[in-house]
Formats: C-alpha cells, structure tokens, sequence
C-alpha cells in the first residue's frame, strides 16, 4: 500500500548526487577507491576511536570482528534477545555459543545486574547492543567485561553519533560496530563498519575484509603477485557508498539535530495520553532517535492501534520481537528465562520519525494516535 507515513525517509541533498556522480563518472576505482580511507577516517575521528575499517553491512563487520578475536567453537558469547537477529546470528557464523541474557527497561540494553549470573569458565565475550540511538549502560558493563577478563564488542549499529558521559558511542569498547543500513541516521543503503583502538583487531580486519590479503596498495594497481595470509572473505564496502557516507556524515550533526527536533514534539504531543509512555533518556545519554518507539499497556492494546494505524495509512513496526522466541533459535536451543525482554517486546511500538518530517505529518501522527484512544 502507499503510506501516507512510512517508518522512515532519507534526507538527500546535491552534495549527496555530486560526490557519488563523480565516483561514477571517472570510470575507475569504484572499488578500493580512496573514498573508502576518507570515509573510514571521517568515521573513526568522530567516535574518537584510533582505528576504523569499512565493511559492507553492520553484519559483516560483526562476523569479522567475532573472527578477529579468534572466536570458535563452543566459546559463549553472552547476547541479548531483543535485538536484530544479525547480533546472534552473527555467533553462530563462527561456532560459537549464544548465551542470552535480559535486558533493562530504561534504554532497554543488556542489564549490568544480573549479567554477571550468566558467566562461566567458557564466557569469551559479551555483546551488548544499542537499541534506537540511545546507548546502553555501557561503562557498567564494560567494569563486568574487564573484571572478568572478557571481550566487549558493542553493536552499535544503530548509535553512530549518540553519545554516553560526553563520550561518543562506539568509543567506551575496544571494539564496536556500526550499521549504515537504509533506516540508519548515518545511511549508505547498506554498509557497516568495525572502529577499535586495538592494532592487532585492526590488522586482522583488514585481511578477513578483503580475502585474507595483504593490501600495501590498491590491488587493482598492482602489477606484482598478491600475498595471502589467511582465509578471507569479500566484505568490501565500494567506492560509491563510502563517498556517499562521506557527504552524509558531514551532515549528520545536523540529521540529528532534526531528528530530535520532531522526536521533543511528537513525544510533548504522545505524553499527554495517559496509555502511551513516550521514549526514556537517561540524563547521561544523547538520544539520536534512530528510532521512535513507545511504550503500551498491553499487546491487545498495541495490535488495535496498529491496525489502526494502518487504516490511517502510518506504517508502524515492532522493533524487536525476542530472538530467543524465533522459529530457529526455539528449534536449536533450550527455553531461555527473558521476563523484562518479553514484556517490553509486547509493549512497544516503533513510529514514523525521519529528519525532514512536515509539521502536517507530525500531526497527522499524533492526531491519528489521539483519536484512537478517545474512541
């Protein structure tokens, strides 16, 4: 159907056309072009990371991340359910075990208290996510991951820009990766990157991106025999999505911006329905709402005001059912103890919010809510 209100729109400009046509229009390095080392550059320096490596989906850059650190069989990686599945998934691409843990209900991240009961002797690393463009209680679970001797690898697919304690998302871990996905703040259409501080991490990235080879220079410039070290893949992001993550990054202070803007209203208009609970932020966190999502009493509730939605044509989504409670992960694993998880996945609602969002649409959003509950 057409959607009067989709959940998402891109903001594009000229500068966005020009710098991708002109990639196209020399006729060479559309991939391994030097776009991809100024896109990597402008990403690492805006997290504050020392390393940063473009890849071709968020998914890809976690694969290779999991690979980097030597991750193999049997070794338990302590996930969240309420994730895209890619996070998990991304364990199973090298054998390693998911080991579930719940989440808190203020930023709806993995929850630092009770995460210490699901360590054990086989425990490698923990992988919290960021959920919405608001980051986690990443400092607390940073002390577990280093009390314990474990790896911290933050999926912040969803958090490029946001910020925790004046620090940018991506930039507490060692290790953390980035989405560029199509519904991103920051978005190529698809495309990932992996940011460390550590030159070992950063070293095997580059190999594992790019076929296990030793790229001194542009591999399609040079006439000698490459050399191969190792098993790699072909997770290259090309030429053209890095120079259009470059025009966008430019501008993300001010995607963000935007994106804030419409989120203060919407939530100043929702806040006043006794039913609806609008986004939390926590005092210490820069919420960049790549993501709008309320809470609602119950699932009945949720279902007839989607529906109503829908009637209204505003596409709404639940953003995330529990993984653990998929066809798959049911199917391979045994029952998994998620409480807090399985609550807020029957409550929330994500709703339509993008940086060039109308006054008039805004309203119609929030008119449409409004006349649902005082039927």
């Amino acid at each position: 159907m057409k959607w009067k209100l989709p959940l998402y729109k891109i903001l594009t400009d000229e500068e966005d056309v020009k710098i991708v046509s002109d990639v196209i229009k020399r006729g060479q390095f559309w991939a391994i072009g030097p776009e991809i080392e100024q896109f990597e550059n402008a990403v690492k320096e805006h997290v504050g990371s020392k390393h940063c490596v473009a890849f071709n989906s968020g998914t890809s850059a976690l694969h290779a991340v999991l690979l980097a650190y030597g991750i193999k069989k049997s070794d338990e990686i302590i996930v969240p359910s309420f994730s895209f599945i890619s996070t998990v998934n991304s364990v199973l691409f090298v054998d390693g075990m998911p080991i579930f843990s719940d989440i808190e209900e203020e930023t709806y991240g993995l929850d630092p208290e009770i995460l210490e009961q699901k360590i054990t002797p086989n425990t490698k690393a923990i992988i919290p996510m960021d959920y919405g463009g608001q980051s986690c209680k990443i400092f607390e679970l940073n002390k577990i991951a280093n009390e314990n001797n474990l790896v911290l690898i933050e999926d912040a697919a969803e958090g490029l820009g946001a910020s925790v304690r004046n620090q940018k998302v991506g930039s507490v871990s060692e290790t953390s990766i980035f989405s560029f996905c199509g519904n991103k703040v920051l978005t190529t259409g698809e495309g990932g990157a992996a940011v460390t501080n550590s030159d070992e991490i950063y070293e095997k990235l580059k190999l594992l991106r790019s076929h296990g080879r030793v790229d001194k220079e542009n591999y399609f410039e040079n006439t000698s025999s490459p050399e191969y070290l190792g098993i790699g893949y072909n997770w290259r992001m090309s030429s053209m999505t890095a120079a259009l993550g470059i025009s966008q990054i430019r501008k993300l202070g001010k995607l963000i911006e935007m994106r804030q803007d419409n989120a203060e209203y919407i939530s100043s208009k929702l806040s006043k329905i006794p039913e609806i609970q609008t986004p939390n932020t926590l005092t210490e966190n820069e919420h960049i709402f790549q993501m709008y999502t309320i809470r609602l009493p119950s699932t009945q509730i949720r279902t007839k005001l989607q529906s109503h939605l829908k009637e209204k044509a505003i596409f709404s989504k639940v953003y995330f059912d529990p993984i653990h409670l998929t066809t798959f992960y049911k199917n391979k694993f045994k029952p998994s103890n998620l409480p807090v998880t399985e609550k807020i996945s029957d409550q929330i609602l994500s709703l339509p919010l993008y940086p060039n969002m109308t006054d008039e649409e805004k309203d119609y959003l929030v008119n449409s809510i409004s006349e649902f509950f005082v039927k």
